[in-house]
Order: structure tokens, then C-alpha cells, then sequence
């Protein structure tokens, strides 16, 4: 019986492994895996993993790896059929009806193959030969090692028209034709495809050859040179080195993707073994899938170059219908001039390594894009950014990751463009009698008993409560503070013992983060307290907000506490001079009281500016 791909597929993605696993062996959630002891070694110490999401299991101790079907086959014992039954069972599907034809096209798939893997060992043979000379100095000039060379199987194929065709002629012309390997124009006699090139195999994920990639020797066009499709290669679904690379990426846990074959086997030759490259093509939906299996975040290693670039922004845009949350992708740019085969060549392994240390996310690689993509001098033009930015993150499929990006291409744009924070002396307490325009300074005034008990009476409840909420927010600012914050006393009730409780517990820990603190005060009473604080409909400040401009909340929160402290020793300072104005009547008492009149303005003023107007208040809540 014949199964097709397709019904593979949807068998291993009904079947749920680590249950099927979890049947035999004793399993513990590990993050997004499990783990256990692995049935296929004596072990103490778990090593054997299953990921539900990729659908299959290894053991870092034995190597032993597969999907659900290989699971029966090796731990149960079943043949492959019956192995594909039993789970077809369970899943609730039907064996597909015996396909005659089917029969026939695995029978011819299985010639393909043969007459393939007997092509590359011909090329290899060609390679070791006299006339491989050329070749192989090649190899030699690059640093290509001989070992190297055998790993990747790499042959030669003489430049003529039928030796090829001759050394295979068992399989025949047709199957030849078929399998890529000679070309048949009509009304000539099919001859050899590659011809005078240094020959570079190419494999499925089981390691069969299916198709080949040729490199001109000396000069020519076109440089690389592949097979066509044919019913074993799909260009768009195949990446070269998979099969080599998908166990070592399960050592290093990334994947790398360059842009062809030679800087594949560079990076081989330096040690670094989890790199494919797709096939003369920008990288397409099915091999994005086939890298997410390997890994949740592949690494794109592209030219600095305008093509490399292109490519880079074409690979993301492809991806970005497919995110979903934790799946990704990352982007290293070479320098200019350089590949990944030169940069190893010429500078080394770590170099190579020092950049994939700074791979840059997709996020960034995407808002990098846009921002260079025109001028932005005008305010049409940095709308045709936010509309530019705004579709790219319309694509997302995943609506998670959609608001996610959204919100974070916001962020970047108000920071690129947004003026710069207003500071109002914010990391200073106000002191009454000073005017920040230096027009004037009026005299100190004495601080009375009475001024300095006004904290318990004259607080702004409304700005209280938005800064108390700006500090659960932001923990992180009450250090720097201590010291204003700890001489307010505010007016008693849950508003007050809160304050108290908030600026104890960040005192005690100022390494508390918001969710931290919101947890421990949940714990201690205050959960709808501080959860109504935080309603963002309520409290029209920046530093109330669960998002924007981190700068732009911190400075404002500083100025919004230097309010809150000076406002009622201005109050009571205005109470005082009024009540001398009526009792000494003198010109001195007049301008004590109008100056602290206007002290009042200005501290309204810079209430007022704090306040955030409409469109500032849909962007912190979009």
C-alpha cells in the first residue's frame, strides 16, 4: 500500500506524541516539552524530550529521534504499516484505498532516486580522476578540505555532452530525462545538462539525492546552475543541507540560513553545521515551515549588499503572515563586500559567531526598512510611514502578535519623532517663591507649624491618585524620590494606606518589578485598589499607562510628584500671607500674597501640561 505525503502528515499532526509517548514512559512537563528517561538507553538522569509542537522526540543521550510513526516502529516493534494503522485508529482516520497508480509512481520515484545517487557517485569519481584536476584546485583555493568535500559529496562533471548520459544509459533516456540529468530538446538526441562544473548534491531530509547544483569551472554563464523540478525535487519546498543541518541545529538549537551552497560548506568546514540555503530563490512559505520545525526563531545571514537586503526584506515579509507567539524570525547583516564563505575564510569562526550574537528581530529589521525607505521631512511623509508600517503589521494573521507589533511600531515612531520629553525641574522638589522664567524671585517665607502639618489635610486627591498609580507602574522611580514621597502624609483611608504600602514594599525590594508588586499587594488586601488606579479611562497621564514612551512616563511622573509635594505648602504659604495681608494692611504683605497667587498659576499650568491631550490618549490606549 502507497501512502501519500499528505496523509502522513495529517496523521503525525493528530497524534498527540507525548500522550502517545506518555503511554510507556513516565513524562515531566519541561517549559514547552517533556522530559523523561529515555527507553531506548539505561539512563538515570532525564535526556529524552518530546515536543508536541515540532512532533517528535530525541535524546540527547542516545541521539535516538523521530515522529510518532518511527516511535511505533522502534519502541513497539511494528512494522511501518501497522504502525500507521494502529495511530490511524486512534486518530480516527481511514487508511486511503489502494492506489494501483500509486504504486507505480513510488516504483518510478524509487528509479529516480537510484539513477541520482548513481549520478553523484559518477561526479565523484570524475572529481578524483584526471580530469577532476581543475576542480579540485578549486576546492583546494577556497579551503574546502578533502574531508569536507566527501561529506558533501561533491563531484565533477566533464564538459561534454554525453559521458553522463553513457555511464547510465541502464536507466535509459527517458528516466534520465525525468530524474533532471540530461535535456531533451526536440528533434535532438537528449544530452548531459551539466557540463564543465564543480557538482554539488542535494538531498532530501532523509539524505536520498534528488536533484544536483552545478558551479562553473573557469568562466561562463550562467555561475550556478540547477536541476529542474521533477517529481523528486520541489524547489520551493527543499533547502540545501537540511538533512545535515536538522541534527546539529538539535545540538546548538538555531538554524542559520544563507544564501548558497558554498557558504553552506564554508560554514561546515569552521564548525558551524546548522546552515541551509534555499535554491536560487527568495525563501517561500514551505521552507519557512520546514525551518519553524527546527526551531522557533531561524537566524537569516544575508549579503549586506542591495540584493542581500532585498532578499532579507522579502523573507520577512513572506513570514509575517505566519508568526504566531514565539515564532519568529532574526536577521545578521554581513559586512559590505562579504559573504559568510569570505568572512570565515578571511577573519574566522568567531567573527561569524560575534555577529549571530547581534542578530537583529524581525521587528526591527522591518521598521529599519521603512525608515530608510524615503524622507520623512514632512508630516505626509511620516504618515506614509505609520501607513507603510501599519499594513505590514495588517498581514499578521495571529492576532496577538498583530497587536504586538502594532503596539510596537507605535513606540518606535513616537520616539523617532515625538519632541523631546518635558522636564519642568522634575528631579527636584518645587520650592514656593521660585519662578522658573527668572522674571522674579520673591523672599523666602518662614515655614510655619501650620505649613508644616498642611501634608495631612492638603493633598490634590485626584493627582495623589495618579501618581500612586504611576508609581505601581513604574516601582522603579520611588528610590529616587524617597525622600519628597516620604514627607507626604496623605489623608487616611485605602488611598493612604496603600501610598504607605506601595512605597514600603518597593523600599524593601528596589529590584520590584509592577507585576511583582501588584501580586504582593493583591495578597495584602489592595487588589481592587490598586486595579481601579490602574484604569487607564480614569487617569489621563502618561505614567498611568501600561504603554508608551518609557522616557517620556518617567519625566513625567517626576514632575507630576514635584506638583503633588509643593502644592499644599503653596496652599498653606497663600493662607498665610492673606491672613498677614488682612492684619498688617502693608506693601510687603500685598506682594508676599500676589506673588504666591501666581506661584499657584504656574503650579496649575504645570498640572495642566501634564495632562495628556486626545490623540496622545488614543495612542498610549491603541
Amino acid at each position: 500500500m502507497s501512502l501519500s505525503a499528505a496523509f502522513l502528515d495529517e496523521l503525525r499532526a493528530r497524534t498527540l506524541l507525548s500522550a502517545l509517548v506518555g503511554k510507556s514512559v513516565k513524562l515531566q512537563k519541561a517549559g514547552r516539552e517533556f522530559k523523561g528517561c529515555c527507553p531506548f538507553h539505561n539512563e538515570k538522569t532525564p535526556s529524552f524530550y518530546i515536543n508536541d509542537d515540532k512532533a517528535f522526540y530525541h535524546c540527547f543521550g542516545c541521539g535516538a529521534h523521530g515522529d510518532a510513526i518511527r516511535w511505533m516502529t522502534d519502541q513497539r516493534g511494528l512494522p511501518f504499516i501497522d504502525a500507521v494503522k494502529e495511530l490511524a485508529q486512534a486518530a480516527g482516520m481511514e487508511m486511503p484505498a489502494p492506489d494501483p497508480r500509486a504504486a507505480e509512481r513510488a516504483e518510478r520515484a524509487r528509479g529516480l532516486h537510484e539513477a541520482s545517487s548513481d549520478a553523484a557517485d559518477w561526479f565523484v569519481q570524475q572529481l578524483n580522476g584526471i580530469a577532476g584536476a581543475e576542480a579540485r584546485n578549486i576546492l583546494e583555493r577556497r579551503g574546502i578540505s578533502t574531508a569536507i568535500a566527501k561529506a558533501f559529496g561533491l563531484g565533477f562533471a566533464p564538459d561534454s555532452r554525453g559521458k553522463l548520459k553513457a555511464a547510465l544509459k541502464e536507466y535509459g533516456d527517458p528516466m534520465l530525462v525525468e530524474a533532471g540529468l540530461l535535456i531533451e530538446v526536440e528533434g535532438k538526441e537528449p544530452y548531459d545538462r551539466f557540463r564543465g562544473r564543480l557538482m554539488i548534491p542535494i538531498r532530501d531530509p532523509r539524505g536520498r539525492v534528488i536533484a544536483f547544483g552545478g558551479r562553473i569551472i573557469g568562466d561562463g554563464e550562467p555561475k550556478y546552475l540547477n536541476s529542474p523540478e521533477t517529481p523528486l525535487f520541489d524547489k520551493g519546498r527543499t533547502l540545501y543541507n537540511l538533512d545535515r543541518a536538522a541534527p546539529a541545529s538539535r545540538k546548538t538549537g538555531r538554524v542559520l540560513v544563507v544564501e548558497g551552497y558554498m557558504d553552506v560548506i564554508a560554514l561546515a568546514q569552521a564548525g558551524i553545521e546548522e546552515a541551509v540555503a534555499p535554491l536560487g530563490t527568495a525563501l517561500t512559505e514551505g521552507q519557512l515551515e520546514r525551518l519553524w520545525r527546527l526551531t522557533d526563531v531561524p537566524i537569516l545571514c544575508f549579503d549586506g549588499d542591495t540584493a542581500g537586503q532585498k532578499a532579507a526584506i522579502r523573507a520577512a515579509g513572506r513570514a509575517l503572515p505566519m508568526l504566531a507567539p514565539g515564532r519568529s524570525l532574526a536577521f545578521v547583516t554581513l559586512p559590505q563586500g562579504l559573504d559568510p564563505d569570505d568572512l570565515v575564510r578571511q577573519r574566522g569562526a568567531r567573527a561569524f559567531e560575534a555577529l549571530l550574537d547581534e542578530a537583529e528581530p524581525l521587528v526591527s529589521r522591518l521598521w529599519a526598512h521603512e525608515l530608510a525607505a524615503e524622507t520623512l521631512d514632512t508630516p505626509e511623509q511620516r504618515a506614509g510611514l505609520r501607513q507603510r508600517l501599519t499594513e505590514r503589521a495588517d498581514t499578521i494573521v495571529d492576532r496577538n502578535v498583530r497587536q504586538e507589533y502594532l503596539a510596537d511600531f507605535r513606540r518606535r515612531f513616537d520616539e523617532q519623532f515625538a519632541a523631546p520629553p518635558r522636564r519642568f525641574g522634575a528631579n527636584r522638589p518645587f520650592t514656593p517663591g521660585q519662578r522658573r522664567n527668572g522674571r522674579w524671585v520673591p523672599p523666602p517665607l518662614p515655614v510655619t507649624h501650620q505649613a508644616k502639618a498642611v501634608h495631612a489635610q492638603g493633598i490634590d486627591p485626584i493627582l495623589a491618585r495618579a501618581v500612586l498609580a504611576g508609581l505601581i507602574r513604574h516601582p522603579a522611580e520611588i528610590a529616587r524620590h524617597v525622600e519628597v514621597l516620604g514627607s507626604l502624609r496623605l489623608a487616611g483611608g485605602a488611598l493612604g494606606r496603600l501610598f504607605e504600602a506601595v512605597v514600603d514594599l518597593a523600599l524593601e525590594d528596589q529590584a520590584l518589578d509592577s507585576a511583582n508588586l501588584l501580586t504582593i499587594l493583591a495578597k495584602s488586601g489592595f487588589d481592587s485598589v490598586a486595579g481601579d488606579l490602574l484604569r487607564a479611562d480614569t487617569l489621563p497621564f502618561s505614567f498611568t499607562r501600561k504603554t508608551g514612551d518609557a522616557l517620556r512616563a518617567s519625566a513625567d511622573l517626576n514632575e507630576a510628584i514635584a506638583v503633588l509635594a509643593a502644592g499644599p505648602e503653596v496652599d498653606q504659604a497663600l493662607a498665610d500671607a492673606t491672613a498677614a495681608l488682612k492684619a498688617e494692611g502693608t506693601v510687603e504683605a500685598f506682594a508676599r500674597q500676589n506673588a504666591l497667587v501666581r506661584e499657584k498659576a504656574a503650579l496649575r499650568e504645570r498640572l495642566a501640561n501634564l495632562v495628556l491631550a486626545d490623540e496622545d490618549d488614543e495612542t498610549l490606549d491603541a
